[in-house]
């Protein structure tokens, strides 16, 4: 590391203003500092002094994602295995599933980092973080054959006017992965149904363009779902790439509620609202899917552990926190039961969240000073 750090000393001034490449100031800042911690500190006052920046939170959120990502990989071929019948080895799977799953990334972020390049260039400012955790999302929340071109501007949207237009990271009001997922599916829903699955290639010698197989949201019934209960739980079930184990998923919870770059009030009343509402349908007859199997259905946990505690766009008061949490889980599974149009919610439900939580922030600080207001009067 010392010699890289010394390379690193050697070229910036090229890079800093006034050098040769000086217009290439902000490039150079952003891959410094994804290298090595930034050596600017606070020397006095009251500071936190820390070596945790933005890239390193970023950074522990794409660690949670990586065993969804594996996971999804490992489907992704086990599935097309599965659908015609072959006879393969684990590492056959695997490749089968790299070679679809890998292309997902490269456009995702050859996409997204160009144009936060472009646009940190272009103003002079620092390339923002985020969109190391959108670029490692956005590939696991579609399916694996939606087409590369469609994936790409869909990225550019979401990066273009969901962020930058409005200040780049941190200033963002939806969460950049579901908007390039909410693109996707009102442009081009035949690409994004939600119910069904693709899974193609070749068999015994003949190609084969690909067919559609059910998700367990497809046809919700307990008849349907109960033998698939262990699968769900595993993630073995054709869906999206990396929404369907939930093994995988709850591993990545630990992480980010072990170094505290998640909010575990929002997963928690995530969970309570979906529950609420998963028995309320159930008790009125609307579904005959006990609440517990919403959880494990569809994004509902992948959504709720990665998206819906994005920091930037969720509530940022404590109390904010559960009203928020508690309406994406009951808004989710609202959707699910009572829109057999739409039979996945959690998209909706977080966006529309993400819409309302600066609102529910701003209710929360208003009674919280009304409150301290009255006590004071009394006192």
């Amino acid at each position: 590391m010392n010699g890289l750090r010394n390379l690193v000393d050697k070229i910036k001034p090229t890079f800093e203003k006034g050098g040769k490449l000086g217009f290439l100031h902000s490039t150079f800042d952003a891959f410094e500092t994804f290298l090595f911690v930034p050596n600017t500190v606070t020397k006095k006052g009251a500071h936190v002094r820390d070596c945790v920046d933005l890239k390193r939170v970023m950074i522990m959120v794409v660690l949670a994602l990586v065993p969804a990502m594996l996971f999804g990989i490992w489907n992704t071929g086990y599935q097309h295995s599965l659908a015609f019948g072959l006879d393969w080895g684990f590492w056959n799977i695997v490749l089968y599933g790299l070679v679809k799953v890998l292309p997902l990334y490269i456009v995702s972020y050859l996409v997204g980092l160009g144009i936060e390049f472009v646009s940190a260039q272009i103003q002079g400012h620092e390339v923002n973080e985020g969109y190391l955790v959108s670029g490692m999302l956005i590939p696991l929340i579609v399916p694996v054959d939606v087409p590369l071109w469609m994936l790409a501007i869909a990225v550019a949207f979401a990066v273009i006017i969901g962020k930058e237009v409005f200040g780049g990271t941190g200033m963002n009001i939806w969460n950049p992965a579901l908007l390039t997922r909410a693109f996707l599916f009102f442009s081009y829903p035949s690409k994004m149904s939600g119910d069904t699955v693709w899974i193609g290639g070749l068999s015994n010698g003949g190609a084969i363009d690909g067919f559609s197989g059910a998700t367990p949201l497809a046809d919700p019934t307990l008849a349907n779902l109960e033998p698939q209960f262990m699968d769900m739980i595993f993630g073995t079930i054709p869906g999206s790439v990396g929404e369907t184990s939930v093994i995988a998923i709850l591993i990545g919870a630990v992480i980010l509620l072990w170094t505290g770059v998640a909010s575990w009030k929002i997963m928690f009343s995530s969970v309570l609202g979906g529950l609420a509402i998963g028995y309320l349908g159930y008790a009125v007859g609307a579904t005959d899917l006990p609440g517990y199997y919403q959880l494990v259905m569809g994004g509902f946990l992948f959504g709720t552990v990665f998206m819906a505690t994005d920091p930037v766009t969720s509530a940022q008061t404590e109390c904010g926190k559960w009203i928020y949490g508690f309406l994406v889980g009951a808004l989710a599974v609202t959707v699910r039961i009572w829109n057999p149009g739409y039979p996945e919610g959690m998209m909706l439900a977080i966006l529309l969240m993400n819409t309302f939580a600066p609102l529910i922030d701003h209710y929360v600080v208003e009674g919280s000073i009304k409150r301290r207001a009255k006590k004071v009067k009394t006192a």
